[in-house]
């Protein structure tokens, strides 16, 4: 099954070469996990800035069963040294996900501190 991807350029022409390398990326993580429902990226260059060069934002958002898998502003100067960075990003957030999903890893719900009993 191939994951149903959408992929936005803002501020940059759209790339065949950069559009190949997200889909590589996408197979991995289907390889990874093949429950994705959906994945988004958005590759944006802004507008330079007087200190820095024209560095690319990734964004990744990866639907999965119980919530999503969001990967936000992952910059580099080198386009696919930012897509890589995302990716990566992306796989560790959904390993972590896949690990809880099958019970590898509890789940930890942290405890407001108003609520814990206090020995007085």
């Amino acid at each position: 099954m191939q994951i149903p991807t959408e992929l936005t350029f803002h501020g940059i022409d759209h790339s065949d070469a950069v559009e190949t390398a997200v889909q590589r990326w996408v197979a991995r993580l289907e390889h990874m996990y093949d429950r994705i429902t959906k994945c988004g990226v958005v590759i944006a260059q802004p507008h330079r800035s007087q200190r820095q060069g024209r560095e690319f934002q990734i964004s990744i958002v990866i639907e999965v069963p119980g919530g999503e898998i969001v990967t936000n502003h992952v910059r580099n100067e080198d386009i696919y040294v930012a897509i890589a960075d995302a990716f990566r990003n992306a796989r560790r957030q959904l390993h972590d996900h896949v690990q809880i999903q099958r019970g590898y890893v509890k789940h930890h719900v942290t405890s407001h501190p108003s609520l814990s009993m206090a020995k007085h």
